[in-house]
């Protein structure tokens, strides 16, 4: 899906995760050493995310392009003959590696906080438990994670690749609501208790709806309204009310 086919949906949602983020995703999923980066790999898999959230319409800040050029820069370095007479210089990922190291005790720094009960916080709601049938299907080897935005994202372009275009309508006349869109989700939600990542997107037939959809769950996720689990990698993705009903 490329970037002619959304332009005209004129939506726009900012991305509630970081360059860094990204780049720490993109470390573990690839079980890359943090202190010794294959540049080239991060920075081709950076910029390829780079084209499907651009593909989305999404709001793309520009700290993400500013992360894309250092990449670059970088990678550019990385490739320069080494000097005959060895010189003490340092690595040119090294800031970049600090960085990283910096943010991501922060982020185990504010998961630990978040972890904590908080005064008032579930006064009046209490998270959702996960279907008996659920928690069955799933093992010791098996533990639900919860997914963040960049695997949903790598989901979204993995399912859409799949359908077939030809099934694909190039026109939707109805006009499409987000909010009407978001209502229908939750009013799902509160009937099955759960539903597949798959299935929401793959019963669309129209460009623009499967968009909408997906916009419409980012913006859920973003309101803490729902959370989304997967049991492995590449595994089906399910969608849970955050709170219960």
């Amino acid at each position: 899906m490329d970037n002619e086919q959304t332009t005209d949906y004129a939506i726009k949602l900012d991305i509630f995760e970081g360059p860094l983020d990204l780049l720490l995703y993109l470390i573990k999923k690839n079980e890359i050493d943090i202190y010794n980066i294959p540049i080239a790999l991060v920075t081709e898999q950076y910029l390829q995310y780079l084209k499907m959230i651009k593909a989305l319409n999404l709001d793309l800040a520009g700290e993400y392009l500013v992360m894309a050029s250092t990449l670059i820069h970088i990678k550019s370095r990385m490739l320069l003959p080494a000097p005959e007479e060895p010189e003490e210089e340092e690595d040119p990922r090294a800031e970049l590696v600090r960085q990283l190291l910096e943010h991501k005790t922060f982020k185990e720094i504010a998961a630990n906080l978040g972890s904590r009960p908080l005064l008032e916080r579930d006064v009046f709601t209490r998270a959702a438990l996960l279907p008996e049938d659920v928690e069955k299907s799933t093992t010791d080897e098996e533990e639900l994670t919860e997914v963040n935005v960049f695997e949903l994202i790598e989901a979204f372009h993995r399912i859409v690749s799949q359908i077939d275009r030809k099934e694909l309508m190039e026109i939707d006349l109805e006009k499409l609501s987000l909010t009407d869109i978001i209502n229908n989700i939750m009013e799902q939600l509160s009937l099955t208790k759960s539903l597949t990542f798959e299935d929401l997107l793959k019963e669309k037939r129209d460009r623009r709806r499967i968009i909408y959809t997906f916009l419409a769950l980012l913006e859920l996720i973003k309101l803490r309204m729902i959370k989304a689990y997967q049991t492995s990698v590449f595994g089906v993705i399910r969608i849970f009310p955050a709170v219960e009903s």
